[in-house]
């Protein structure tokens, strides 16, 4: 049986995501972006109530996700589903749309400094300094891989018995064991690869949250978990104010990761309470989830290029006019894209023929 709650969750967080990526665009706070448009610093609120929880989320339910898969396949055919539907897309993607997003950013910061440079050249290094949003497929096939070493060496599935067991208060107390994880693992240089948490939070999913029983003891303290999740969240915000929320200091502060692992808690639960239900819009989305995701971002930076290039546009129509547009336009892009054979299967990981 599908868990629609899963599925509501789960392009709801694509949603947000691409609403966080408009308002991170013009940010205050110097995180860093492909564009150079100032932006108006009291709409930065949405960036550090979203930001420290979404990722780590999005991790836990594709663990849950993939407990239900390798329920039904064995192994090796779950991963190679995984290698045509998230390697290979998030490979492709760098070379098909990843130099947009260099592109745009040459624009703003010059980053040959004037010399000459050869076309191929610049179109690698427009790439690579492109990457966006891919990482998440990156960072998600390497759990793949981590979780199906774990089943091997685990044959007697003795940690999915474990999972089973954990109670309300065990849940809490999780808390630390989450943010112990923000502080291994992280890749030195490009922190956006944030391995513990991460792959710890994907294998929670798969190994604790996949069970019908915690679920429904996270319905029934919705609101005490929603409760604490807010509160949580406007001290975490207060108390980060006016700084990178994006830099490795602040990602592994104990109160970033208890405002991450409550908020987890808390949408899961009220998600199964309020959103457990199929809906045209949620049809709708369920194929399109993950092509959404790879295709907004680039789409977005060319838009706002385009309009920061062309026109003079007051700060706050700006952040409208880019809602609008990028919904406009991203379904248009995927109904294009998905109809060319190669690109749908390259890009967007569909290899169906139809």
């Amino acid at each position: 049986m599908r868990k629609y709650y899963l599925d509501n969750l789960r392009y709801g967080i694509v949603l947000l995501v691409i609403f966080y990526h408009v308002v991170y665009l013009f940010n205050s706070v110097g995180v860093i972006t492909n564009v150079a448009i100032p932006g108006i610093p009291q709409m930065d609120v949405f960036l550090y109530l979203i930001y420290p929880w979404f990722m780590p989320c999005l991790f836990l339910i594709s663990g849950i996700s993939a407990k239900y898969a390798l329920d039904k396949k064995s192994g090796k055919q779950f991963l190679k589903e995984k290698i045509r539907k998230i390697l290979i897309p998030s490979i492709a993607g760098i070379f098909m749309i990843g130099w947009i997003s260099g592109y745009v950013t040459n624009q703003y910061v010059n980053m040959f400094a004037g010399n000459a440079v050869p076309g191929i050249v610049k179109y690698f290094i427009y790439c690579l300094t492109g990457i966006g949003p891919l990482w998440f497929a990156h960072e998600l096939f390497l759990a793949y891989l981590i979780l199906l070493l774990i089943k091997k060496i685990d044959k007697k599935n003795k940690l999915a018995v474990m999972g089973g067991k954990v109670n309300f208060i065990a849940l809490l107390f999780l808390v630390f064991a989450v943010w112990g994880s923000s502080l291994i693992l992280n890749t030195p240089v490009i922190e956006i690869y944030r391995n513990g948490i991460y792959i710890f939070m994907f294998l929670l999913g798969y190994y604790v949250f996949s069970y019908d029983h915690i679920i429904e003891i996270l319905q029934k303290y919705k609101y005490p978990l929603l409760a604490a999740s807010v509160v949580i969240g406007i001290i975490y915000t207060i108390y980060f104010w006016g700084q990178n929320y994006s830099l490795m200091k602040n990602l592994q502060n104990p109160l970033t990761n208890a405002y991450a692992w409550f908020m987890t808690l808390a949408l899961l639960g009220c998600s199964k309470a309020w959103f457990d239900k199929d809906t045209v819009f949620s049809r709708y989305m369920r194929p399109r989830n993950f092509s959404f995701y790879i295709l907004h971002y680039p789409l977005l930076v060319i838009i706002t290029y385009l309009i920061d290039r062309n026109f003079q546009v007051n700060p706050m129509v700006f952040y409208i006019i880019l809602m609008i547009l990028e919904a406009v336009f991203l379904p248009v892009a995927y109904e294009i894209l998905s109809r060319i054979p190669v690109i749908r299967a390259l890009l967007l990981g569909n290899w169906n023929k139809k």
